[in-house]
């Protein structure tokens, strides 16, 4: 009975050690949707608000729906509307990062399967704290062809 015991108690350790060295990023994910998109489109955008607790620095998004997600900007160059990709965008604690249409945001690219409104997708972000850690947030993400309302209405006219 000692043996089972004390195998239970160094599973319960190993699994808590597993779970602690994967720690969740210190985020708060507001109003998070992917586009929906059609039959044959390549490429949708997935939006949200992120807060930080602590000074991060968001590096990479993945998701099972697409071959690769990239993190990119729109920005005015000039008179013309440019999107690039990002290889990260810096987190200041408590300040909010916007990922919207028509600013920064994610790109799913090489959709596996159109993204249907009224479901919800698999995304996982990574983030790399002041201490060179990497974290990861893993997400569920609403698909529609709008915006919820808590994103409000700032550039929800873009499509991608």
């Amino acid at each position: 009975m000692n043996k089972i015991r004390t195998l239970l108690a160094a599973t319960a350790l190993a699994c808590g050690a597993s779970a602690w060295a994967q720690a969740t990023a210190p985020v708060t994910v507001l109003a998070p949707w992917a586009r929906a998109s059609v039959q044959g489109q390549r490429a949708s955008g997935a939006f949200m608000t992120l807060v930080a607790q602590e000074p991060l620095t968001l590096v990479a998004a993945t998701s099972p729906v697409a071959g690769r997600a990239e993190l990119h900007e729109m920005k005015m160059d000039g008179d013309v509307m440019r999107m690039r990709q990002l290889d990260s965008v810096e987190m200041k604690p408590g300040q909010p990062l916007q990922l919207k249409p028509g600013g920064h945001h994610l790109m799913l690219m090489e959709l596996k399967a159109p993204l249907a409104p009224n479901t919800s997708i698999p995304v996982t972000l990574t983030f790399r704290t002041a201490t060179g850690e990497q974290r990861q947030l893993a997400l569920q993400v609403p698909v529609s062809a709008t915006p919820p309302k808590e994103a409000g209405a700032a550039g929800s006219h873009h499509k991608h």
